[in-house]
């Protein structure tokens, strides 16, 4: 009985015959269906032509302004938001968007980054013998393939391993994940496959040997979130949709319908965040594509309407890319509380995460030390005991919120699925709720597939499979060394353009400042461990980047990888983005303080400085702490806001003091109260 329950519990997939009958009906068909590649199964080829570049925001607020009468108007500006733009407008219809914030300022770019079907999706449709989780499966499986292939230099495929402790436990995880292969059919990334421990142990060195028996690698997609999204907008802007960020929608607007006599969306009146100037956006039909803001919107249509939209909150962590390996992941299928855990290589960090609770809706979520903890707890138990897992060691940290189809009497959200639902109001607001990023193409589909018919719009069918993205076309695995070649890149900062801009890179290339030293010869890096340039700044703002924040959470992802790093690039960021924007002295004042703040409480610099505070309590006078201060910037030569070994040695060397370096080692790590390896101000302080 013991053994049977252990099974249910730690069993991925389990359910042998059952999972046999549920996969393996439908993959003749799924087969079939699916069995040419994605350019083949695209529909007929988009007539709508494309600009060479994108319109600038002040033209698109224009166009906003100017146009009589949109077809399609999307409130929204994350992947789902933008992705309806992008299926609009390539079916010919006229097409607007509105997104009150940045492009991906809200969930899409808090995401793991991981592009995937969703294993233990997978797991509950056989446990529990839902046919539809089964079936948002095999279409995120079929959508996976679709978005490494529309973007491959924002994406690409990764090993994930699924370490084993059990002998028996061997046989249910790798039947579940030789399931996940099949349903994927011929659009599986690459075979799964088991490892031996010590195989498992060359690969993944950090790994906990105690009683591992083995591993099995999987394979899902991975992408850099924000980016992606925006590269949506951007393919949507060329294609002639009106899209503007920092333009909230403040109501909607309704028109008597003189058949029927009932009250019909017509448009909204919306505010250019940016000059306070409102204006009137009229379209034949109204998308409501807000994520987690799904039911405040359904709420200007009609007060009495129930909520359909339970947010829950995910925090994600990243710590130094030396703990985990540069190309293989790690997936904890049964945590202390039922949850799973990703550890992940991103962008040479490492993100862990997820966590899964119920959450207010906010438009500025922040993660808590308890989160950080529990994901923290969960990473030592897989990391061997030679590995020091140091709260210190979270460089950033950031919680997301889902927008979770549910029963609004629901609180168990780890048991909602993440479907997509296309609902119509009366008014005929339509609203797409639910689903997950990787399905985001399939969802905008659904969705203008429903506002064509409930609108009797004239358009076809969806021609967004396999439609490339901005910076596709041109793009290939070397183009980076052209970089190197034609413009005297470092290599590192070649690679980094490539991988974000595709083949759009060269125009930041054509930009970068020569930096005046034999090599490289152009491109002023931010911060010196991170390959962000001064160029990539001015083209950001070209990008639509209004802020500092957009600057240094979406364009480039410096708060999301390591928040000290973003603080010391925001002062150069605000002056570049200052003489691009015509900003006064004042307004760069408060985009750096907003930037700050957003760092502090968004992206864990709070937390981690409330956990090094409540450690021990400052009580000095204010002339002791002047002093105090005075004698660690004598350490801190530099001016990096921290003391390491090194600093201390050259010290003692310049007062002739001698301290062997073991002991000096220990003396540091004492004071070193958040074991990061450095000695903050206020750790100094405190000591």
């Amino acid at each position: 009985m013991a053994f049977q329950k252990a099974v249910k519990g730690t069993a991925l997939i389990g359910g042998g015959a059952i999972a046999t009958v549920f996969g393996l009906s439908q993959f003749s068909q799924y087969r079939n269906k699916h069995g040419t590649f994605v350019h083949a199964q695209a529909a007929e080829a988009v007539t709508v032509p494309i600009k060479n570049d994108f319109p600038t925001r002040e033209q698109q607020i224009l166009a906003l302004k100017t146009t009589s009468e949109f077809d399609v108007l999307v409130i929204g500006g994350g992947a789902t938001g933008c992705g309806c733009a992008l299926d609009a407008v390539t079916r010919g219809l006229k097409t607007a968007l509105l997104e009150r914030d940045d492009f991906s300022s809200g969930t899409s770019s808090r995401s793991t980054k991981l592009i995937h079907g969703g294993v233990r999706y997978l797991q509950k449709a056989i446990m529990k013998l839902d046919f539809e989780q089964y079936k948002m499966v095999k279409e995120a499986l079929e959508e996976r393939a679709n978005l490494l292939e529309i973007a491959p230099h924002l994406s690409a495929p990764l090993p994930i391993m699924l370490p084993v402790y059990k002998w028996w436990q061997l046989p249910y995880y790798w039947f579940g994940i030789k399931l996940y292969d099949m349903v994927a059919g011929s659009q599986c990334l690459k075979s799964s496959y088991v490892l031996s421990k010590s195989r498992a142990l060359e690969l993944f060195p950090m790994l906990r040997k105690d009683e591992l028996v083995g591993a099995i690698v999987y394979y899902d997609g991975q992408h850099n979130d924000a980016r992606m999204n925006l590269a949506i907008a951007l393919t949507a802007a060329r294609y002639g949709a009106a899209t503007a960020n920092y333009a909230e929608v403040l109501r909607l607007l309704k028109t008597t319908d003189p058949a029927s006599g009932k009250q019909r969306v017509c448009g909204v009146r919306c505010r250019d965040v940016l000059t306070g100037q409102e204006f009137d956006v009229k379209a034949k039909c109204v998308i409501n594509a807000t994520g987690p803001f799904t039911d405040s919107v359904r709420k200007m249509d009609d007060q009495e309407v129930p909520n359909i939209c339970q947010p829950s909150a995910g925090v994600h962590i990243v710590m130094p890319g030396y703990y985990s390996p540069d190309n293989m992941g790690l997936l904890d299928p049964a945590t202390s509380d039922g949850r799973v855990i990703f550890f992940l290589p991103w962008e040479k960090m490492t993100i862990a995460g997820t966590t899964d609770s119920p959450t207010d809706v906010t438009s500025h979520p922040i993660p808590t030390e308890e989160d950080i903890n529990f994901i923290l707890n969960e990473v030592r138990n897989y990391l061997s005991v030679d590995v020091e897992v140091r709260r210190g060691d979270v460089l950033a940290a950031w919680s997301g919120i889902r927008p979770l189809v549910t029963d609004p009497n629901s609180k168990d959200t780890q048991s909602i699925s993440r479907n997509h639902v296309v609902t119509i109001s009366d008014s005929g607001l339509i609203t797409i709720a639910g689903g997950k990023w990787t399905t985001y193409r399939a969802m905008a589909q659904d969705t203008i597939d429903a506002a064509i018919q409930a609108h009797d719009l004239k358009a076809g069918s969806s021609k967004t499979v396999g439609l490339q993205l901005q910076g596709a076309e041109d793009w290939s695995p070397t183009l980076y060394i052209r970089l190197v070649q034609d413009y005297g890149l470092e290599s590192e900062v070649a690679q980094h353009l490539a991988s974000t801009y595709g083949d759009k890179a060269f125009e930041v290339a054509k930009i970068a400042q020569v930096t005046g030293k034999r090599w490289p010869i152009v491109g002023k890096r931010l911060v010196s461990e991170f390959p962000y340039i001064e160029a990539e700044v001015v083209y950001g703002v070209k990008e639509y980047a209004r802020t500092a924040v957009d600057m240094i959470s979406r364009r480039t992802r410096l708060a999301f990888l390591n928040v000290q790093a973003a603080e010391e690039a925001l002062p150069r960021i605000v002056d570049i983005m200052a003489k691009e924007l015509n900003w006064s002295e004042q307004k760069k004042k408060e985009e750096f303080e907003a930037a700050k703040k957003f760092l502090y409480y968004e992206m864990g610099y709070k937390v981690k400085s409330d956990q090094l505070a409540d450690s021990s309590e400052i009580s000095l006078v204010p002339s002791d702490i002047e002093r105090y201060k005075k004698r660690f910037h004598m350490f801190d030569k530099d001016k990096k806001g921290f003391i390491t070994i090194l600093d201390v040695q050259r010290v003692l060397e310049s007062i002739s003091v001698q301290i062997a370096e073991n002991t000096l080692h220990d003396i540091l790590n004492e004071v070193d109260l958040n074991k990061n390896g450095q000695v903050e101000l206020n750790e100094f302080l405190q000591v």
